[in-house]
Formats: C-alpha cells, structure tokens, sequence
C-alpha cells in the first residue's frame, strides 16, 4: 500500500497487528455475546460484501398461452433481518482491534491525499483529522472508556461504532459471525459513511482486514 512519507512506519506496525488482530476478532466471535439489537440490523455488513436480505423468489409460467393466470403464486420468501450484537471486549481486545483498524484507515486516506487535491490527513494520539475541500473536517478518534471508535461528519453529523458480530444468532452456528465496527442505531459501518459520502472505498471485508 502506498503512502506518505510521514506514515511509512505504520506499514510493518499495522502488517504485524493484522495476524494478532485476526485472531482476536476469531476468538471474540466464539464467546458468549451482550445482545443488542439494532434497527434496521440488515444494513449491518459493508457495502461492498453484504446482501441485505435473503430472499428468492420462484415464478412458475403457465404451460398453455391461453392460461388465465400464466404465472403461479409468487413464492417469495420474507425478509430475514441479520442478527446484530456487540461484543464484550478487554481492553487490551479493544486497543488492539481499534488500533489495527485506525491504521487501515489512516493509510488509505494517506494513499487517497496524494491524488485528491485538499485532502489533507493528520493522525495522532488516536485521533484521525481529515479535512476536505467538498465538506469540510471529519474526525475520528478511540474512545476507550465505552471500547467504541466515534466519527463526526460534517454531513451526518456524530456517530459512535461498537465492535459488533454480525449475522450469529439463535439458529446459527457459534463463531461463524462476521465483524466490524457498526453504528448501532441503523446498522451502517464507517466504511459504509465514507463511500457514501466521499467516495472512498476501503475494501476491506469485516473482520478480514487485518489479514
């Protein structure tokens, strides 16, 4: 991944995180969750992997031309909400999976400033500074007394995004849930803000992006 030159040495810090922090996300996914749940849960995963319901639909053609009713009954199945919970983190958990995804933030929007005229990036002490020409000042910092990573938008104004399993519930299999970051209240993710509002993709899928 290219960078500025003032980032450099985050590549091998955030590469030698991304084992640790795999394993990590595993081993929360395995344990018992704080359920919480979200409205509209199915928007939970990220833009570019996530179907947001599962569905399918099956329509029969009548087999004469002069049928009455030449399509059988639409057999669609309902929309399945995906269950949403946050999980309970140590400390260390939450430093480490934060601190990984901040600098896969960072880097991408450091790669990004050397080719978006106005874009200028500044990171420390766990805050990201990133002022844009269209918008003005977005920051996103850790906040580890509520183990959350917050976002203020000049768009959609504050949010806060807690570590959170997606689709494991009642009925499915312990540990096979995906994770990200999520806005509670509707289920975004910060990634899903940015490439709504910027146009910025960071394609990564959850909990995959430390690998």
């Amino acid at each position: 991944m290219t960078m500025a030159p003032s980032s450099l040495a985050s590549v091998p810090r955030a590469a030698a995180r991304g084992f640790r922090s795999s394993a990590i996300a595993q081993a929360v996914a395995r344990r018992p969750l704080f359920s919480m749940s979200a409205r509209n849960a199915f928007l939970a995963r990220p833009t570019a992997a996530r179907r947001l319901f599962t569905t399918s639909s099956s329509m029969t053609r009548g087999i004469m031309p002069e049928t009455s009713e030449p399509h059988g009954k639409d057999t669609t199945v309902p929309e399945t909400p995906v269950p949403v919970n946050v999980a309970e983190l140590t400390d260390a958990e939450y430093h480490e999976l934060a601190d990984q995804y901040m600098d896969v933030v960072v880097s991408k929007l450091e790669e990004l400033a050397e080719t978006r005229e106005g874009f200028d990036v500044e990171y420390s002490a766990g805050v990201l500074t990133l002022n844009t020409p269209e918008h003005g000042t977005y920051v996103i910092n850790k906040q580890p007394p509520n183990k959350q990573i917050w976002l203020s938008s000049p768009l959609s104004g504050p949010k806060r995004y807690d570590w959170a399993i997606l689709g494991e519930g009642q009925a499915e299999k312990e540990g096979t849930g995906a994770s990200n970051w999520i806005y509670m209240r509707d289920g975004s993710t910060l990634g899903d803000i940015f490439l709504k509002e910027l146009d910025v993709d960071f394609s990564f899928a959850p909990s995959t992006y430390g690998q």
